[in-house]
């Protein structure tokens, strides 16, 4: 997966899979989690998202599966 760098104090990458629907996100910290069932629409909205900690809490966390992969 395609790990674009993004500005943001806690996410320092972030890949997406379109055809599984997998978003991989890697912290600050060096820890990585993947998050699965991510429509294509809420990835763009959490790639445009003004906080992308805040949208990943908020949107993201509690209403998708993920595991820490790394």
């Amino acid at each position: 997966m395609d790990m674009k760098p993004v500005a943001s104090s806690n996410i320092q990458a972030v890949g997406y899979d379109e055809s599984s629907e997998t978003m991989r996100v890697q912290f600050t910290n060096g820890s990585i989690y993947e998050y699965r069932n991510i429509p294509l629409v809420v990835y763009n909205d959490f790639m445009q998202a003004s906080s992308l900690g805040a949208y990943l809490n908020r949107n993201i966390r509690n209403s998708y599966p993920y595991e820490k992969i790394g």
